[in-house]
């Protein structure tokens, strides 16, 4: 018999030894750790509309095709002509899989006129009735819907329990794994109030509408012989089919990556000191509308994109076309990423789901496209309380990072708030925050980023001019001096006033340079004249010297001379 793996973190060791027979609906084979109990009877309740004959339908369906067990739909309500076409949207060949004899349909009319109801009176005829279309097509499931049309002509307490039992018991001893739907009583599960009971599983369907907003669950009242997940989980039937989300699978036990990916905006890689965000990380967007939060996001497409990786992306304002439109200003080209199929944008109004039906609907769309990156834009347009809000963002959060999903947020409040007056913020649960603000000064808008936080990397703690147009997304270093923080016309103009004053500081230099070199020069001459002047004096004191020293010596000669010619007179 066909089991999915082991859910919640839950070992296979550690899991019921109950035979199971999968149902193949996403994400209730998780819940319930397999499925339905094989053999035995499982009730299906719920009000009008819930989705009852459609889970009983896919259980069917998915058991012919999937795993190799014929089945039997035996409806006390709707003729078979009108179920195969209920459900030929959903794609389901139900006339195919009779002809290839993997499916029966009988429809059994039930006329409370036509009953006469005794003490000797049985369900004999249903369980021959039933019992040749299961041994005509060897089936190994069947479908009772409903169970309250069935009896419905019964008004003895003690019969009605007593047929019960005898249906359920006919059930186990031919090993047939059933579903039986039962419209939801008022203060109990069914309206006779006996189902519940005798049934070895019960799951209940409920369908709300809490602002004009419907949301449907699911929750597994019982399972006798197994564990199985408790809570109410929401569930999504859409043209894909019947898939549920369970929540309670979200922990804190996902592994982490020491990778980095690229956003595609230099200027933005290089505030961040690991030149990108840690892969599976999850990064929020926040700032005011006109900040350019969906471009930085179309960025982060393009470089994943580029990377060959697949994007996902979930947006509630503007259609995919219409953001691959806009992101073509600022020079990306996401139309050709869309067409190779690495991008898909999912668009829906908030108010087309209630919160956890736009979970589910993520959860299946996400493990069907497996993306690399996933860019919801923006969370601020989810309504509904508080409370409620910041559970679904961190289950949001946590599906994407139990997968290693790189995971881009944008919000429109510039504090990472989501409601309008509460003060519930998503930011705790980010990895990184890139806030953007509008800056108005000399009257004109300009835009600023800086990074708030960034978990396990230095990164720059300046603000940063955020430009676009049509070269791309571009961060230019803001002014910051006494008047504050400039960008824009302000800060260009300020910035030519800097130039200005610095050329007349650099000529004024030049100038006093200029003045220097002359009195240097002049100071040089005067240096030169009077060495020159010095010169000429040592050269005359030295020409005075000799012309003493010349006389001296003609005195002393002369004195020699007189003083000979004296001592031959003597």
């Amino acid at each position: 018999m066909t089991q999915p793996p082991a859910p919640f973190g839950v070992a296979p060791a550690s899991r019921s030894a109950l035979p199971k027979a999968a149902t193949g609906i996403e994400g209730f084979d998780a819940v319930t750790f397999g499925g339905l109990p094989a053999g035995r009877p499982s009730l299906v309740c719920g009000a009008a509309g819930c989705g009852k004959t459609l889970f009983a339908t896919t259980f069917l369906v998915n058991g012919a095709t999937r795993y190799g067990e014929p089945g039997v739909f035996m409806s006390f309500e709707e003729r078979a002509e009108d179920l195969v076409a209920n459900v030929a949207s959903l794609g389901y060949d139900l006339d195919g899989l009779i002809a290839g004899g993997q499916l029966a349909l009988d429809h059994v009319r039930v006329e409370r006129s036509e009953i006469e109801e005794t003490g000797e009176y049985d369900l004999e005829g249903l369980f021959i009735r039933l019992g040749f279309a299961v041994d005509s097509i060897g089936a190994k499931r069947i479908v009772l819907d409903t169970i309250e049309t069935l009896f419905s002509g019964f008004t003895d307490e003690a019969v009605l329990r007593a047929e019960l039992r005898r249906l359920f018991g006919w059930i186990k001893e031919r090993g047939l794994t059933a579903i039986i739907t039962g419209e939801r009583g008022a203060g109990q599960l069914t309206r006779q109030g006996l189902e519940e009971y005798v049934s070895d599983c019960v799951v209940l369907l409920d369908n709300r509408v809490e602002d004009q907003i419907t949301t449907r669950r699911l929750r597994v009242v019982k399972y006798r012989g197994s564990a199985h997940g408790t809570n109410e989980y929401p569930f999504l039937i859409d043209a894909e089919g019947i898939s549920v989300l369970p929540v309670t699978s979200a922990e804190l036990d996902y592994p982490v990556s020491e990778g980095v990916v690229a956003t595609g905006i230099a200027g933005l890689d290089a505030m961040l000191g690991a030149g990108g965000f840690y892969r599976g990380s999850g990064i929020l967007v926040s700032g005011e509308a006109g900040t350019g939060k969906t471009m930085i996001c179309a960025s982060l497409i393009e470089a994943a994109c580029a990377r060959g990786e697949r994007c996902m992306a979930f947006v509630f304002e503007e259609s995919g076309e219409q953001i691959v439109r806009n992101a073509r200003s600022i020079g990306l080209d996401l139309a050709r990423h869309v067409e190779s199929g690495l991008l898909r944008y999912e668009a829906a109004r908030p108010s087309l789901f209630g919160l956890e039906m736009h979970l589910a609907r993520m959860q299946r769309d996400i493990d069907r496209f497996r993306p690399n990156l996933v860019v919801v834009d923006p969370l601020s347009s989810l309504r509904g309380p508080d409370a409620e809000l910041q559970a679904t963002v961190l289950r949001m959060a946590d599906l994407l990072k139990s997968r290693g999903i790189t995971a881009v947020f944008t919000s429109l409040r510039e504090d990472g708030e989501l409601g309008r007056d509460g003060d519930i913020g998503v930011s705790s649960l980010m990895d990184a925050w890139i806030k953007l603000l509008n800056v108005e000064a000399n009257g004109e808008r300009s835009r600023t980023l800086y990074v708030i936080k960034a978990r396990g990397m230095r990164h720059s703690n300046q603000v940063r001019e955020f430009v676009m147009s049509e070269n791309g997304l571009h961060l230019v270093d803001a002014y910051i001096g006494p008047a504050g923080v400039l960008t824009g016309t302000a800060r260009v103009v300020r910035e030519a006033e800097e130039a200005a004053q610095a050329l007349r500081r650099q000529q004024e230099n030049r100038r006093r340079q200029r003045e220097a070199e002359r009195r240097r020069l002049s100071l040089e001459r005067q240096i030169d004249e009077l060495r020159a002047g010095l010169e000429a004096v040592r050269e005359e004191e030295a020409i005075l010297l000799d012309e003493d020293e010349r006389r001296e010596a003609l005195l002393a000669s002369e004195r020699r001379d007189r003083a000979a010619r004296r001592g031959g007179e003597g």
